[in-house]
């Protein structure tokens, strides 16, 4: 899996519709842990995982390619 930036990290809630403190509930860490990791980029390769973990479980998967990013995967049955 990708590097986690803030850029995607931001991208990927906003295409779950979540805000920061769902992240925060869904991936087991603290609301200051999100926002710290979005305006100044720090943040524990542990928490980095949590939190790709939690878009996993909803299918959004962190991605690299020029630059970071990330797509929803669709369940095969939805047509992907």
């Amino acid at each position: 899996m990708a590097a986690l930036t803030p850029e995607a990290n931001r991208a990927a809630r906003a295409m779950l519709k979540w805000s920061v403190r769902d992240l925060a509930e869904k991936a087991g860490i603290a609301f200051s842990t999100v926002h710290r990791f979005e305006t100044t980029g720090s943040a524990t390769e542990r928490t980095k995982e949590k939190i790709k973990a939690a878009y996993a479980a909803y299918g959004v998967e962190i991605t690299n390619g020029d630059y970071t990013g990330v797509r929803l995967l669709l369940n095969r049955s939805e047509g992907a």
